[in-house]
């Protein structure tokens, strides 16, 4: 058989042992090692697997991954995501869709501390969902907004996502870090535009809140000036140069500890959950990268991504065209299969093929990221869908995903602006590393 027909029967039978129930980073592991023995040999698959384990778990930059997850456990230990929620609610919780607005605030400063879309979506629906409920919001607009709110943790740096694929494809932490600041502040207002629009068209989705004083605003913003420290340190350290994003992690990390000290939240039993779920979280995503990195030299071997880069090329599309095809083709597979693990199973094969038609690595990474986002809350298998509704037990599955629509269409209105104006998301990189 051709290297190619090994290839394909290998993505087959990855998506057979997805299917079934094996984790993503074994199903990587197993196609990507046994394919290898039959293009070049076992002692060759051998090596492949013992030196990519090795040289994954010593890179110095994926050090960035637990702490930024250990300051994202630490932040919402201390409370800092509900003292933002309280400060946007505060401000603007007597508009109409005033809570579901400060949900999405909510999420997007969170996303700041966490990296994680699920870890937003489980925080900022135990937090913003009970408030909703209790100013009888319509089910559709509340959950929608967490479910939507919660995927901007991927987009909004810190991102794992953004980690990942810098490892995978060999770019700059740092420039995708940058890359991902103004979409992903383009992406908070569009949401915010599509409640808007929402409680425009049916004002008992969202109804008014109380109005607060001056005073009780202004404290609720001192409170909330600890998760906004904590940004302003990390991301403002990254783009002045004054922190590597390794560095930047440790020192938010550092300050997430001080602020869980200040409020007298370090006991044991908190310690111990943060050191558990960061342990977790880590070893998870250290284990999809090492089967990510033993499955793509099989990729390589099999020729795949150079035979489908010419099928596809002989379409004669065009660049957009051949584009557009493979975004759709994200979204259709996001709907099935977790964010993280469809980037690392198909990126040795979209890489080559879009940056060889001339698209910048760093602009797709944005691109790519917002196509995985859309994935997270599209049916029938959006996984902030779920998340939310095992925070929300009492709402039916229909109805969270009919209240996403809106913002899954505000991400397509953000997607186009993207890929019109590349602009959005290489301003800030460009700028900072030119």
């Amino acid at each position: 058989m051709s290297p190619e027909i090994y290839g394909i029967l290998g993505f087959a039978a990855l998506f057979m042992f997805l299917a079934i129930g094996v984790p993503v980073a074994v199903s990587l592991l197993i196609v990507g090692f046994v394919g290898t023995i039959f293009l070049s040999g076992f002692q060759a698959a051998a090596f492949t697997l013992s030196g990519q384990a090795f040289a994954t778990v010593t890179v110095y930059q994926l050090t960035i991954i637990p702490l930024f997850i250990l300051m994202g456990n630490l932040a919402s230990t201390a409370g800092l995501s509900r003292d933002l929620f309280e400060a946007a609610h505060k401000i603007v919780g007597h508009l109409r869709g005033g809570l579901a607005a400060a949900t999405i605030v909510g999420c997007a400063g969170f996303a700041a501390l966490s990296g994680s879309s699920i870890a937003s979506a489980i925080t900022m629906g135990k937090v913003a969902y009970p408030e909703m409920k209790r100013f009888n919001y319509g089910a559709r607009l509340a959950t929608g907004s967490i479910a939507a709110g919660g995927t901007l943790g991927i987009l909004i740096p810190p991102s794992t996502g953004f980690v990942i694929y810098a490892v995978l494809t060999e770019e700059s932490i740092g420039r995708l870090f940058m890359a991902g600041v103004i979409p992903g502040l383009l992406l908070t207002t569009m949401f915010l535009i599509a409640i808007a629009i929402v409680t425009f068209i049916w004002p008992s989705e969202g109804p008014r809140g109380p109005n607060f004083t001056m005073r009780e605003k202004i404290r609720s913003l001192f409170r909330a000036t600890g998760i906004a420290i904590i940004i302003l340190i990390t991301i403002g350290g990254i783009y002045t140069g004054f922190f590597t994003p390794v560095e930047a992690a440790g020192v938010g990390a550092f300050f997430a500890l001080i602020m869980l000290i200040l409020r007298g939240k370090c006991t044991f039993k908190n310690l111990y959950h943060v050191s558990a779920e960061t342990l977790k979280t880590t070893g998870m995503a250290f284990f999809i990268l090492v089967g990510a990195n033993v499955f793509a030299p099989f990729v390589a071997l099999s020729h795949l991504p150079t035979t489908i880069a010419g099928t596809v090329t002989g379409f004669e599309l065009g660049t957009y065209g051949t584009l557009a095809i493979i975004l759709f083709g994200y979204i259709i597979l996001g709907m099935f299969i977790e964010g993280l693990s469809l980037l690392v199973i198909t990126l040795p094969i979209v890489f080559p093929l879009v940056t060889g038609m001339g698209f910048d690595p760093i602009w797709l990474g944005v691109v790519m990221v917002i196509v995985l986002e859309m994935g997270l809350i599209s049916p029938p298998v959006g996984v902030n869908v779920f998340i939310v509704k095992s925070v929300v037990p009492d709402v039916k599955i229909e109805t969270i995903f009919a209240g996403i629509m809106p913002f899954w269409l505000a991400m397509i209105a953000t997607l186009a602006l993207i890929v019109v104006f590349p602009q959005i998301a290489l301003l800030l990189p460009n700028a900072m590393y030119n």
